[in-house]
């Protein structure tokens, strides 16, 4: 039930804490984990300071000295360790401990077993897909470097990218890069680098360690302030062998400090030697393409068309001239043999016609109407009839002969 207090009546603070102490002894024991950030031994009892390994926060742990020395392998300060302790509210001096009974120390073995589960979680996400990573730019003009304080991996980054680039700039974000404050320490300065418009790409760089020494650079809320990162970022954690998984979440891995400036920083002499490259078969193509315009030039200038182009014209008049006289000549023929054929039917047309056997001194009798009479019978006595001779006509009256037998 909660304390009733007020103004006018309050509790004293033995009162709180004997409370407080009562709530905690309710709690039980409880395995708790955390790194030893100090351990100090004084007669048959070790006193240590449990840190968590995110959280800056830690807890005071009291133990017998034999419950220290009976962790198999005895644990040492750095360590990281699972205690299986009684939580106790110290109502004399209102301080808060823990009371040791058992300390294991947390082996390789546990901590690569939890490192995998967390990579394939995280894999499970996405937050290690290739298509996710960005490309760094050609030529940044400042560079973010999280890194230890004056530490190597410093000290690496910048001189191999001075001597790359002389002119390269960078923006240094020196950082605790191991023990419990680490994590809080590199997560803020990736923020603020990262909110930083001028920063182009960021390195988190650390020379290299044990698996205890590079755990921060596994620890989950890094990875995802990693993979949320507007900026491009290379992880350069330790060396060859060692794969943090800030590695896998990060834009380009770099298996060194040295390893990321040459990644990050082009080599200025490389650059100028593939201008001169680039320049170089430029002319040439260039070169190529001239001779080769040159050489068809040369040639179309050579084709007789272009090189006498009157001697085309009179080419070309000479075939009119050529073709003008066949046609005449074709056409003359054709009126040749048109009037030998007007000739031919004209002369078959005489040799038919009347007239020409009238000329012979014959002569055709007509009525008045203009028909012909074919027969005397067919003449009435003192009919009009019409002569008609080839050149001229007469006009006669008709008698009836004497004798038809003798007219006929």
């Amino acid at each position: 039930m909660p304390l009733e207090t007020t103004a006018e009546s309050p509790v004293p603070v033995r009162t709180v804490l004997r409370l407080a102490g009562d709530w905690v002894g309710r709690l039980g024991r409880v395995w708790v984990e955390g790194q030893i950030a100090e351990l100090a031994k004084r007669g048959s009892t070790a006193f240590l300071t449990l840190r968590d390994p995110v959280a800056a926060v830690s807890v005071r742990v009291i133990c017998a000295r034999t419950v220290l020395e009976a962790a198999d392998p005895p644990p040492a300060e750095g360590a990281r360790v699972v205690v299986w302790a009684k939580p106790d509210l110290n109502t004399a001096r209102g301080s808060f401990s823990l009371a040791a009974i058992e300390i294991r120390a947390v082996g390789i073995g546990e901590l690569l077993a939890r490192l995998d589960r967390l990579r394939r979680s995280l894999a499970a996400e996405g937050l290690f897909a290739a298509e996710r990573k960005r490309p760094l730019p050609f030529l940044p003009t400042t560079i973010g470097l999280i890194c230890g304080r004056d530490s190597a991996a410093q000290r690496d980054v910048q001189r191999n990218a001075v001597r790359r680039w002389p002119a390269v700039r960078f923006q240094v974000e020196q950082v605790a890069v191991q023990g419990p404050y680490a994590v809080a320490e590199v997560t803020e300065s990736l923020r603020r680098l990262d909110a930083d418009p001028a920063v182009q790409v960021i390195i988190i760089a650390r020379g290299g360690g044990s698996i205890e020494d590079l755990l921060p650079f596994s620890d989950e809320g890094l990875v995802r302030a990693v993979a949320a990162c507007q900026t491009p970022v290379v992880s350069a954690i330790g060396h060859e062998q060692d794969v943090p998984l800030l590695d896998l979440v990060a834009d380009v891995r770099a298996s060194t400090p040295t390893d990321a400036a040459r990644r990050v920083v082009p080599d200025v002499a490389e650059q100028l030697a593939l201008v001169a490259q680039l320049r170089t078969r430029a002319r040439r193509a260039l070169s190529g393409r001239l001779d080769r315009e040159w050489s068809w030039l040369a040639d179309m200038r050579s084709r007789p068309v272009l090189a006498d182009p009157v001697r085309e014209v009179d080419r070309q008049q000479e075939l009119l001239t050529s073709l003008t006289q066949r046609a005449r000549r074709g056409f003359a023929a054709g009126l040749d043999r048109a009037a030998d054929d007007v000739g031919h039917v004209r002369a078959r047309l005489l040799a038919l016609s009347p007239a020409a056997t009238l000329r012979r001194g014959y002569a055709i009798v007509q009525r008045q109407d203009g028909r012909v009479v074919r027969r005397a019978a067919d003449v009435v006595t003192g009919e009009s009839l019409m002569v008609r001779f080839a050149d001229d006509q007469l006009t006669v009256t008709a008698e009836r002969a004497s004798n038809p037998t003798q007219d006929a």
